[in-house]
């Protein structure tokens, strides 16, 4: 277990952030958001790279991003953005490396989580009002799953709790 990865995948608002915290506080592991390493690695925000250079660009740089994180030797889990595993067979490049976590969280759920706030952080959702962010991740949900689908461990529901995780890693390890 001593360099065991574990990746979430969702869409943006389904908790992959805040249960990674939790499991890795858990498991004492160390956590990392890729959107973070993205930033590092380019020196500039998340909407920065996207106007600046466009989302093509921002999608090598989340990839390059995985790549180097994936290759550690180190115990982690990793919060992935919602659409890193649906570019440049990042899914694949994950379940290589990884155990990778599909958080499959009602909309209705996820769209309460996106406050105002939030939604000032992601450029996908800037300038949008709630109907135009429920389609929005409808549509993202719909061209997505089939990439979320291919992880390792489901979790579906309102109620995605780190022991729950944390009960799907025992039974996949001790197969």
């Amino acid at each position: 277990m001593n360099n065991v990865k574990i990746v979430l995948v969702g869409l943006p608002g389904s908790g992959k952030s805040t249960l990674g915290r939790m499991l890795a506080a858990q498991l004492g592991f160390s956590f990392y958001d890729l959107d973070d390493l993205v930033v590092q690695q380019e020196k500039k925000s998340i909407p920065e790279i996207f106007y600046e250079s466009g989302e093509g660009y921002f999608r090598q740089a989340e990839t390059r991003a995985l790549e180097k994180q994936l290759e550690t030797d180190e115990a982690m889990v990793l919060a992935t953005g919602g659409g890193a595993p649906c570019f440049n067979d990042n899914m694949e490049r994950i379940n290589q490396k990884a155990v990778s976590v599909f958080l499959d969280v009602p909309m209705q759920q996820i769209i309460q989580r996106l406050t105002n706030s939030e939604v000032a952080l992601r450029p996908l959702f800037q300038g949008l009002d709630a109907g135009e962010i429920s389609a929005k991740l409808t549509d993202l949900y719909t061209a997505r799953v089939g990439y979320y689908e291919q992880a390792k461990i489901k979790l579906s529901g309102e109620d995605i709790s780190t022991e729950l995780l944390m009960s799907e890693l025992i039974t996949l390890f001790k197969n």
